[in-house]
């Protein structure tokens, strides 16, 4: 006889939503300065609610706009923290997916919980930006969303980046807002292809805070924002060390101000960009014309890191403490000259992706190996070099794409 299935939704979820409300809100507008709209036109019916992702706290903006539960994906890494994970699935019972590949059963859950009556939200993006730009979308999510047959809520988070980017550890204070910004009915969206859902989806999505707005007010606005740069614009692939309101080019020494209005300012020369995002692009933009013929032998990079193994949905298994990464054109090594060295060719990885801040998964065949550097560790540089080389080994040269 088959095993019956617990229901996903129960009545415990409403009750710690209510008790987490009581808490969390007033927390959230002390912590953040935030105007969480309520959507008062709420009906006793499910919706599927879609973001933009800027914080690490944007779940919680998102449930006290709402009244009942709301189910959430989470990436497997959630899942794998043992006991912790086993509270946190009690408690709120997430929907978990795989980060970075088609996760079939993910899609299961979402039909169920549908069914069962309960709202979900998703993070189209799967990331944060690093950048204060509403990044690529996974264009699944439109036939997801018709294979729900739910009403579409896009729910906007503005001033997320100038609060807390992503690549620092401290919160700033000045202004954010969340709220639902358009409701997209299935009778309205029945009579649009994919690619056209998908396109009002991006649309109502899309936030991009290179622009000057209220102050955003720390002593530590430049701290860490060597996790998103490697580039620099004087010398090329260097490495950078941030002090407070600075960031400085090891290579060719440049220090740059980070402002309270999250404008950048050279010190002393004149800095060819004006915002964060001007960086970045011109960083991916560099990547995307870098020759990586001489980095098949010769290393771009070498991190010190520590490797985990993540055994899906249980834990995390410490393999080695402290070791020697080394990111090359087509493959990475770690440890590469003592005896127990390895090699991990890009042919072999289905995907790398960061998590959290600077936390880098790899995923190779049913195993998925975590390294964590130091505060400092810049993760998302293995992600572009990745992506660069299988846009090229699929004949993609002019591919753009670097994984975020």
């Amino acid at each position: 006889m088959a095993k019956k299935k617990h229901k996903w939704l129960k009545f415990r979820h409403k009750v710690i939503r209510n008790v987490a409300y009581c808490i969390l809100y007033p927390y959230a507008r002390l912590k953040y300065n935030i105007k969480i709209r309520k959507f008062k036109e709420q009906e006793k019916r499910p919706y599927l609610i879609l973001l933009n992702h800027q914080t690490p706290f944007d779940q919680f903006f998102v449930g006290m706009s709402f009244k009942g539960p709301i189910y959430y994906l989470a990436t497997e890494d959630i899942f794998s923290m043992g006991f912790l994970s086993k509270v946190i699935k009690y408690l709120v019972a997430p929907i978990p997916i795989k980060k970075q590949t088609t996760d079939a059963s993910a899609v299961m859950n979402c039909i169920r919980i549908t069914r069962e009556g309960g709202t979900i939200a998703i993070a189209p993006e799967g990331n944060r930006t690093y950048s204060g730009e509403t990044l690529y979308m996974n264009p699944a999510i439109a036939p997801l969303a018709r294979k729900l047959g739910l009403p579409i809520l896009l729910y906007r988070i503005e001033g997320g980046y100038g609060a807390e980017p992503r690549w620092t550890d401290k919160v700033r204070r000045g202004k954010m807002e969340a709220y639902v910004s358009e409701v997209i009915s299935p009778e309205e969206y029945k009579d649009l292809d994919n690619e056209q859902l998908m396109e009002r989806i991006r649309k109502g999505l899309y936030v991009n805070e290179a622009k000057v707005d209220v102050p955003f007010k720390s002593n530590r606005r430049a701290e860490y924002l060597e996790r998103a740069i490697y580039v620099c614009p004087f010398c090329g692939l260097s490495r950078f060390e941030s002090n407070r309101n600075e960031i400085t080019c090891k290579g060719c020494g440049k220090e740059v101000i980070y402002n309270e209005d999250k404008t950048l300012t050279g010190k002393g020369f004149d800095l060819p960009f004006t915002f964060v995002k001007d960086w970045y692009d011109y960083q991916e933009d560099f990547i995307n014309r870098l020759d990586l013929t001489p980095f098949h032998e010769k290393a771009l990079y070498e991190d010190e890191i520590q490797l985990r193994q993540v055994i899906v949905y249980k834990k995390k298994i410490l393999l080695i403490k402290k070791a020697a990464i080394k990111l090359y054109a087509n493959k990475l090594t770690i440890d590469e000259n003592s005896e127990n060295g390895l090699i991990l060719n890009f042919d072999e990885i289905s995907a790398i992706s960061v998590l959290g801040r600077n936390k880098l998964n790899l995923y190779i065949a049913d195993k998925i190996y975590q390294f964590k550097g130091n505060k400092r560790f810049n993760a998302l540089k293995y992600v572009n070099i990745y992506f660069k080389y299988k846009n090229i080994s699929r004949g993609d040269t002019d591919g753009k794409f670097l994984g975020l």
